[in-house]
């Protein structure tokens, strides 16, 4: 079960990882976040996927055509963690050494927004306050690090869910479960 959680959780990694630096450089060349956002959701999902294989995988080859959904489960969560660590750690050494000024720039861009959208002065007031508190957030390592895991454990959630319900599979009549 191991082999199989680290191969897939690798997998996974390595996808979102490599879509989250594909998105953070068309951010910086385009300038608009929310198509790198897309991107980077989207390399999610794909990577996450990796976790019905890993799951489905383990179930036909290693657990005799059976799995509970709590087996599922927990091997599809491992997966989709080693994923979301991936993302996290490639994030982190990302930021820090290729774009320390991502805070200022999406600062910009969501105040810029902010002000294009017609709000009251008291309202892009709380968007600074809010903006500023997301920079303190970042300047600390441990809280980067716990932002940008609230990024991809929801899709991972999800997919983790979604994988567990749609492999679990019942030993027959006669047949011995491992």
């Amino acid at each position: 079960m191991k082999k199989t959680i680290w191969t897939f959780g690798v997998i996974a990694g390595i996808i979102a990882a490599s879509f989250m630096v594909a998105s953070t450089i068309a951010c910086y060349r385009s300038a608009k976040f929310e198509s790198s956002m897309l991107l980077g959701y989207t390399g999610m999902l794909i990577a996450f996927s990796f976790a019905y294989v890993g799951v489905r995988n383990y179930r036909d080859k290693f657990n005799n055509g059976t799995i509970t959904f709590l087996q599922a489960f927990k091997i599809a969560g491992l997966i989709t963690l080693i994923g979301c660590t991936f993302y996290v750690v490639v994030w982190m050494i990302e930021y820090y050494v290729f774009v320390p000024d991502f805070m200022e720039k999406f600062t910009a861009h969501e105040l810029k927004q902010a002000r294009e959208s017609g709000l009251t002065q008291v309202e892009l007031n709380k968007k600074i306050a809010e903006m500023e508190d997301w920079k303190k957030i970042y300047s600390n390592p441990l809280g980067l690090m716990l932002m940008t895991y609230l990024e991809p454990l929801p899709v991972a959630f999800v997919v983790t869910v979604a994988t567990a319900l749609l492999l679990k599979r019942k030993a027959q009549p006669g047949q011995v479960a491992i």
